[in-house]
């Protein structure tokens, strides 16, 4: 997935925004929180970050082209860093990338929730 589709993805889902910050990277949020990043590394492979499930993160850590992400999960949260092939496939990623959303958009308030137009509960 190049970062122009990354961020085509990313504008599709609900009551998203974007601003670029961090040194350039493209940052993905919903409600002001951010659920997904793209950049960080300069190389020539996208790397492309998200939130993930306790069991996702299990499962997903120690795949090829994945890692716990930089500074994220050393601080203790469940965030995935895609960086390399194989990686994901571009189906998959963009699975988890909706989950990311999800997850987040589940942490925000329910008033949130609604005032966004998300399906509350």
């Amino acid at each position: 997935m190049t970062y122009e589709q990354y961020n085509a993805f990313c504008a599709s889902l609900p009551a998203t925004t974007y601003v670029m910050q961090w040194g350039g990277s493209h940052v993905w949020k919903v409600g002001g929180k951010v659920f997904a990043i793209g950049g960080w590394d300069e190389e020539a492979e996208p790397h492309i970050t998200f939130k993930v499930s306790d069991l996702a993160f299990e499962v997903l850590k120690d795949q090829r082209g994945l890692r716990p992400a930089p500074y994220l999960a050393s601080r203790g949260l469940k965030w995935i860093q895609h960086y390399a092939k194989p990686g994901l496939k571009d189906k998959e990623l963009k699975a988890y990338l909706l989950a990311s959303h999800r997850l987040v958009a589940e942490g925000l308030s329910k008033k949130q929730q609604k005032a966004l137009g998300l399906a509350v509960g």
